[in-house]
């Protein structure tokens, strides 16, 4: 898979060298890419496969502007424009995703996957640590195709060929919870009247990267089986959520400033770990755009 590719010095590089698996259920660490430089078209192949085959890349010492920032993005995919979370001063491209020392709630913090109330959901995205506490503000990652992988013959096939739906209305939309319970997210989240998103999707996609299969379904914005009620939908659901959270499909990352994390959304869920109340945490996420799935 991997071959030999000159970097922006002019240095040989050895892909095989470059993308180290983290020896967890998902993930792996780029080494050597300074994202600030131009990369060629052949680099941006190269990762974009060890995006579909790892599910997320995690880059460190990555001290880059927001110019920076756009540009590597946009060698992927367009840039998806969040539609609720504030953006960057300066910056609509760019997503603040911040946590001040007077706060109690974080944003992100709980299983889900990014965009799956869209018709074309979002590819990914990358989150770049700004400023970090000094101890927590993790983010834990889990591999939706390993997951699938994990699933016993029959298993799968009881899935084969259900739909699940998704909706942006009970997370963002002027009934979301932090809302009614003015919870102090206000002001970081937003624009209540835009959550109008529904959608419907292959409770199994092949992934459009990797050709992998992958549970696309996730805690946050799935609100059912389509032509199931509730109470058939709901522990169906907890059975499977419950199956990609296990251990052995997670990587739990630890963020330094200039640490980046560049997730594909089709293959990962991720989850912000709130344990550092008291400290300030300034993260800048990018998200691009996708594809409509299949099965």
């Amino acid at each position: 898979m991997w071959g030999t590719r000159r970097g922006a010095s002019g240095v040989e590089m050895d892909m095989t060298e470059m993308i180290q698996p983290t020896g967890s259920g998902v993930g792996a660490f780029v080494n050597g890419i300074d994202l600030a430089d131009s990369l060629s078209d052949n680099m941006v192949g190269e990762l974009r496969n060890a995006l579909g085959e790892h599910g997320v890349l995690f880059f460190r010492d990555q001290n880059i502007s927001p110019e920076a920032h756009m540009t590597f993005a946009e060698k992927f995919a367009p840039i998806n424009v969040n539609r609720f979370i504030a953006h960057v001063d300066g910056y609509p491209k760019i997503t603040q995703v911040l946590k001040e020392p007077g706060q109690k709630k974080n944003i992100g913090g709980g299983w889900h996957t990014d965009h799956t109330y869209d018709t074309e959901p979002a590819m990914g995205s990358i989150l770049l640590a700004r400023e970090t506490p000094k101890h927590g503000g993790d983010t834990m990652y889990a591999s939706t195709c390993r997951a699938y992988e994990t699933l016993s013959d029959s298993f799968r096939k009881t899935l084969d060929g259900l739909k699940a739906t998704h909706s942006s209305r009970h997370v963002f939309g002027p009934q979301a919870r932090y809302v009614q319970k003015g919870e102090d997210t206000a002001g970081r989240l937003g624009n209540n009247e835009a959550a109008t998103q529904d959608s419907v999707h292959p409770l199994v996609i092949t992934h459009p990267i990797s050709g992998k299969k992958s549970i696309y379904v996730n805690p946050g914005f799935t609100t059912g089986i389509e032509g199931w009620n509730d109470a058939e939908a709901e522990p169906f659901l907890k059975i499977l959520y419950d199956h990609i959270a296990k251990p052995e499909h997670t990587y739990r990352f630890q963020w330094a400033p200039g640490s980046i994390a560049f997730w594909d959304n089709r293959a990962t869920w991720h989850y912000a770990v709130n344990d550092y109340h008291g400290e300030r945490r300034l993260m800048h996420r990018i998200t691009i755009e996708g594809e409509a799935l299949a099965a």
